[in-house]
């Protein structure tokens, strides 16, 4: 018979719920169904998925907090009279932060209610390549049909179940944005960019924070940034275990927790204690309750993530996927938006405009911000040679530092181009205050094929951080360093 839903959205993220409002302004009968499973450490939360509630939200607002506390001691060198010490109540600002995701959340639920879009509260899973059986908190049973469905559940932070302890005492950043009292005394095991950003505002807040790094930090990010970052972050008060990796957390009488890691360099195992422990051990897709096997999705046997073609489509006919789910893709809140409102297009709005997945821009919050689009380093030496490509960089001091009297030995940039003609960027890397912010409108020239001479070219606003990217002129490979400023 008729199917009841022209689109069907399994999951309300960034990717689902952009998709099905698309295809909702094409008059279509659209319906999305979403369900939350709390965390082992029973934190849930509501519409919007991981980028509003347990990701890029929830992390920029407690940034911006730590910001302000590092802004309370410049403000001193500025003439301010600010009574000392300054104090920070974890509680305001959670709440502050929770309601405004809360608020978030509603106003999903009413432009879904607007658009006359279905919501489902309701985990879903396969009958066939048509019915999502849907399944409430209570047990109540729905079954939905449609002619096209989206899976779009995204992904949730990944235990190591291999380390006794891990699970029954640790938490992830699924619940860090929740927690009503200061997580205290914490470490994050593992150098992802989530364990980077929430030790850099925890540190900000003036908790003692650990990183324990096992090889590299920013795995994926340009290496010689990424250390920028790090040292950084050494400097401002974080602290890191290098060479190191846990191997047991066990619960103490006095409910600290106790972990125990070994020190590759030393050959040492070495323990400490801890209020909170928090794993940033990467992503798994979302897809266990799914059934995807029964329909004939096929999935990337090592990652778990569904694959999907130029179009988001699946190896099943009118099953497509986007956003963190899928294979090859950047688990980024703005691509997801992006390729669901172009796939409901293609779908319903006679579009065959195809989501563009390269010079993506993208940013880490951590104390000092790194911003980047197009290729790092070393992915350029390995995609044309280290001989046909020039890097152009430079240090600076961004002159909000110098009254303040901060440190900026670690504000630098580098533009990465090739050697050949008009020498094409081919990357652009940024560590500075308002990275993401700077890099936002260089990605567009990027985006277009900017050259170097024409960067040359372009003016600065004087005197801003971004001015300093108009004036690199120091090749990396003649082995010379700049420092410039910001006046």
């Amino acid at each position: 018979g008729k199917n009841e839903y022209d689109l069907l959205v399994i999951g309300g993220g960034s990717g689902g719920l952009a998709c099905a409002k698309e295809a909702a302004q094409f008059g279509r009968k659209v319906a999305v169904l979403d369900y939350v499973e709390p965390s082992p450490q029973g934190t849930k939360w509501g519409l919007g998925g991981t980028c509003v509630n347990v990701g890029c939200i929830p992390k920029k607002l407690m940034h911006q907090a730590a910001l302000l506390g590092s802004a309370l001691k410049d403000a001193q060198h500025y003439g301010w009279n600010i009574a000392q010490p300054v104090h920070h109540t974890w509680s305001v600002m959670a709440q502050a932060v929770q309601n405004y995701v809360k608020s978030l959340n509603w106003g999903h639920r009413v432009q879904l209610q607007d658009k006359k879009v279905k919501y489902f509260n309701m985990k879903g899973s396969f009958s066939d390549p048509h019915t999502i059986r849907g399944l409430t908190k209570a047990g109540k049973e729905t079954v939905v049909t449609a002619e096209n469905i989206v899976i779009a559940t995204g992904g949730r932070p990944k235990y190591p179940t291999h380390i006794a302890g891990a699970l029954e005492y640790g938490i992830t950043s699924d619940d860090l944005f929740w927690l009503k009292e200061s997580p205290g005394k914490t470490l994050t095991p593992f150098v992802f960019n989530v364990s980077l950003e929430c030790a850099g505002f925890l540190t900000g807040l003036g908790l003692d924070t650990t990183v324990m790094m096992r090889s590299i930090p920013l795995r994926g990010f340009d290496q010689q940034m990424a250390s920028l970052v790090t040292e950084h972050m050494e400097s401002y008060g974080t602290k890191f275990l290098k060479k190191c990796f846990p191997t047991k957390v066990e619960k103490l009488e006095s409910n600290r927790l106790q972990v125990t890691w070994k020190n590759t360099d030393l050959g040492t195992e070495e323990t400490d204690s801890f209020n909170t422990v928090m794993w940033a051990v990467g992503r798994a897709p979302d897809t266990k309750t799914l059934n995807l096997e029964t329909v004939g999705v096929k999935t990337n046997s090592e990652t778990g993530k569904i694959i999907v073609d130029a179009s988001e489509a699946t190896s099943v006919p009118h099953i497509y996927a986007v956003g963190d789910i899928t294979e090859g893709r950047p688990e980024l809140t703005p691509t997801a938006i992006a390729a669901g409102k172009l796939l409901a297009r293609r779908l319903f709005g006679q579009s065959s405009e195809l989501m563009d997945y390269d010079n993506v821009p993208t940013t880490v919050f951590t104390p000092l911000e790194y911003g980047c689009v197009g290729l790092s380093e070393e992915a350029a030496v390995q995609c044309y040679g280290s001989d046909n490509i020039e890097v152009y960089h430079a240090y600076y001091k961004p002159l909000e530092f110098t009254v303040a009297e901060r440190d900026a030995t670690q504000c630098y940039m580098k533009m990465v181009c090739l050697r050949e003609r008009e020498q094409r960027i081919l990357g652009l890397h940024f560590i500075g205050p308002n990275a993401g912010e700077v890099i936002q409108g260089f990605a567009l020239g990027i985006k277009c094929g900017a050259t170097y001479p024409q960067l040359m070219k372009t003016i600065g606003i004087h005197p801003t951080c971004a001015e300093e990217i108009t004036k690199l002129h120091i090749t990396k490979r003649s082995g010379l360093d700049a420092t410039v400023t910001g006046c």
